[in-house]
């Protein structure tokens, strides 16, 4: 038994061995997209449209040439890239937006030239790549003010969706009520590059980057004091006015009787001071000087001496 696939340039002989061999029908025959282009930024791109859309996502602008080739390869669609800078061994991943540059020349955003320390003009290889789709992604903001949104995890969702793929350890930027905010990939699932097209991905914040919890001071409870106020006269003047009393101390306070005697819509007002104690008077005595209508009367009209 033997196998020959001569468009891929693969045999396979009977104990399973894996080679490469140059077959003169497999030359110039590629099975995957591979070249190098002058990158340069989307600000550089020549037109009378704005292309700023670019700027906010994570694709780039490639060549008709590109999809030429594209197109007779079996390539897996959507079509994903791996950018590598050979002069710093710097790689990331991308999608691609559109087909418009000028032959050998392909258009980055700046925070993806950023990540490859690429300067304009230098030379990037472009290879297409599989990508297993995201499950889970954590990400560092790179300045507190991150915070100040009101809901990051809903800002991120809708910037994402200019992305086609994320790279751990990448800084990606976002633009939110013109602003830019910077956010490191810090961790990928299930790889440390994963497609992010139509995909269900949960997504977590590390703490941002300068960022310190505020300091809490204990908080010291203090006992309440009753009626610590001071007086004030109407006329202003301060004579008379007592000052304020000492406050009382956990001893001088004690608890009142209760009313045992309480009944249910009753009021009852119970007195400080002490009763006065009645005097037992005997029935007999008090009888015997009881005597009725000994007291004296007045009239209101005075009587003249007579003549």
């Amino acid at each position: 038994m033997f196998l020959l696939l001569i468009g891929f340039g693969f045999f396979f002989s009977p104990q399973f061995s894996f080679q490469v061999f140059d077959h003169p029908m497999s030359r110039g025959f590629q099975n995957r997209f591979s070249t190098q282009y002058r990158c340069y930024s989307v600000s550089m791109l020549a037109g009378p449209n704005d292309r700023s859309d670019v700027e906010k996502g994570g694709k780039i602008i490639m060549p008709p040439s590109a999809l030429d080739q594209l197109s007779r390869l079996n390539i897996t669609y959507p079509m994903l890239f791996k950018l590598t800078n050979k002069n710093s061994d710097r790689m990331t991943h991308c999608g691609v937006l559109e087909f418009v540059a000028d032959e050998g020349i392909c258009y980055l955003p700046h925070w993806m030239m950023q990540n490859l320390l690429l300067e304009e003009g230098g030379l990037v290889q472009v290879e297409s790549v599989n990508l297993m789709v995201a499950t889970y992604s954590k990400f560092q903001p790179q300045s507190p003010d991150f915070l100040d949104i009101t809901n990051p995890k809903a800002v991120l969702e809708n910037a994402l969706r200019n992305f086609a793929c994320l790279t751990t350890g990448d800084v990606i930027a976002i633009n939110y009520n013109e602003k830019i905010y910077e956010l490191r990939v810090m961790e990928t699932k299930p790889d440390k590059a994963v497609s992010i097209i139509e995909c269900d991905m949960n997504v977590d914040f590390d703490a941002p980057l300068g960022y310190k919890e505020p300091e809490r001071r204990p908080h010291h409870q203090e006992e309440p004091t009753a009626f610590t106020g001071s007086g004030n006269r109407l006329d202003g003047k301060t004579k008379g006015i007592e000052p304020s009393p000492a406050p009382l101390g956990p001893s001088d306070i004690k608890r009142g009787i209760p009313n045992y005697e309480f009944k249910v819509g009753r009021i009852t007002f119970i007195r400080n001071s002490k009763p006065l104690p009645r005097r037992i008077i005997d029935d007999d005595d008090a009888m015997n000087r009881f005597i009725a209508f000994s007291g004296q009367g007045q009239s209101l009209r005075k009587k003249g001496r007579k003549p």
